[in-house]
């Protein structure tokens, strides 16, 4: 996690709340982990967390980014 920190210069912590804006309608979900330089999220209403890149249509909602 402090590699996506570090390298993308976002405030990315496991536990941390998202706003996803890269679908039709923007959808809340939780950082549960980092992989590969990439974020696992799970979605609000989701079962299993997803990868995501640190910096494409995410909103980091408990930091500046």
């Amino acid at each position: 996690m402090q590699w996506v920190r570090d390298n993308y210069g976002v405030p990315a912590k496991r536990g941390g709340r998202i706003r996803y804006t890269g679908d039709e309608t923007p959808q809340l979900g939780t950082i549960t982990g980092a992989r590969r330089g990439g974020l696992r999220i799970r979605l609000d209403g989701d079962k299993h967390p997803m990868p995501f890149h640190p910096t494409w249509e995410l909103e980091y909602l408990d930091g500046a980014a």
